[in-house]
C-alpha cells in the first residue's frame, strides 16, 4: 500500500513539475484591424515562466506560410513543445512567441491598395503585442521568423525595416529572381502573387514597381552594406527544395557584399519534418540577439 502511495505522489510530483515548465499557449486571440477592414486572428505563446514573473519578455514574431494560417506553428510545428524543451536547457531565452493570421497576402501592400498586410503588422499587430503582453518594446529584443511565404515576409520586413528588428531567420523562404517570376505559368503567378503584385500579367510585365519594392533580390542589391548590416541574418533551405535555388542566390549576394550572416543547406525538403527539425537553431540565433 505504501508503495503505492509512494508511486502516486511521485506521479503528482513529475506532473506538477511538466506542467511548470510548460509554456501557455493562447490560440483564440483577435484584434480589430480598421487597416484591413477585420478582425484578425493569431496565437500567442508564453514561456513557462511568464506567470510567476513580473518582468518582460523578447518578442519573436512567427510567420506561416501559403495555404496556412495562425494555428499552422503550433498545430504542425509545434513550436510550444519545442520551445519549451528548449527553454528549459537554455538553448534559447525564455521568449513570447506571436503568430499573425496573414491569409495569402505575401505579407505586403497588395498593388491595388485593397490589401494592406505590411501597414497592418506595424501600425496595429506589432502595437497589439505591445500592449496586451509583457514585451521589451525595443529593436534588440524583436526578432522575426518564417517559413517559405512566411520566410519571405519575415526577410522581408528585416529589410524594410531594419530599425524594428535585430535579427530574422527566414526557413525555406520564397525568395524568387526575376527570372522565375518571369517564366512563372499563370496560375502560379495569379494566384498568390498576382494578387499582391498584379493580377493577369504575363512575363516581364510582371516586373512591376510593386514587385520591385518587395523583391528580396532587389532590396539586396540597391541596399548599402552598412544598411544591411543593421540586422543579423539566419537562411535555412534544404537541399531538395524547390527554394533552394532563391536561397543560394541571396546567400550568394549577401556575400558579395560582405554581410555577415548564416545560411544553413540541410538535407530534407519543403515540410514540416524540415522545420520543425530547423525552427529552434533559427530561434537560438536569433535569441542571441537578446543576451547580454
Amino acid at each position: 500500500m505504501k508503495k503505492y502511495l509512494l508511486q502516486i505522489v511521485l506521479l503528482l510530483v513529475t506532473t506538477s513539475l511538466l506542467k511548470a515548465q510548460s509554456g501557455k499557449v493562447l490560440d483564440l486571440q483577435t484584434t480589430k484591424s480598421p487597416i484591413m477592414g477585420k478582425a484578425v486572428n493569431y496565437m500567442v505563446y508564453l514561456p513557462p515562466d511568464y506567470a510567476t514573473s513580473t518582468r518582460s519578455y523578447p518578442v519573436v514574431y512567427l510567420l506561416h506560410g501559403y495555404t496556412d494560417d495562425h494555428t499552422a506553428w503550433v498545430q504542425f510545428g509545434e513550436i510550444n513543445r519545442l520551445a519549451d524543451k528548449a527553454i528549459a536547457e537554455g538553448i534559447i531565452p525564455p521568449m513570447i512567441i506571436a503568430m499573425p493570421d496573414a491569409d495569402s497576402s505575401f505579407y505586403v501592400n497588395s498593388f491595388d491598395g485593397k490589401i494592406n498586410y505590411e501597414d497592418f503588422f506595424f501600425k496595429e499587430f506589432i502595437p497589439t503585442i505591445e500592449k496586451n503582453y509583457r514585451t521589451l518594446a525595443q529593436k534588440r529584443y524583436r526578432g522575426i521568423a518564417g517559413l517559405s511565404m512566411g520566410g519571405y515576409g519575415s526577410m522581408l520586413y528585416a529589410l524594410k525595416h531594419p530599425d524594428v528588428f535585430a535579427a530574422t531567420a527566414p526557413l525555406s523562404a520564397a525568395f524568387f529572381d526575376d527570372s522565375t517570376i518571369i517564366k512563372m505559368p499563370n496560375a502560379g503567378w495569379n494566384m498568390p502573387l498576382g494578387i499582391a503584385y498584379g493580377t493577369d500579367l504575363e512575363g516581364a510585365n510582371r516586373l512591376t514597381k510593386s514587385w520591385y519594392d518587395n523583391s528580396i533580390h532587389e532590396l539586396i542589391r540597391t541596399k548599402s552594406a552598412n544598411d544591411l548590416r543593421k540586422v543579423r541574418y539566419w537562411i535555412d533551405c534544404g537541399d531538395d527544395d524547390f527554394l533552394m535555388e532563391g536561397n543560394c542566390m541571396v546567400h550568394i549576394s549577401l556575400s558579395r557584399k560582405g554581410v555577415p550572416h548564416e545560411f544553413r543547406m540541410r538535407d530534407g525538403g519543403h515540410d514540416w519534418n524540415y522545420w520543425r527539425t530547423g525552427i529552434i537553431d533559427a530561434l537560438a540565433f536569433i535569441g542571441k540577439s537578446f543576451r547580454q
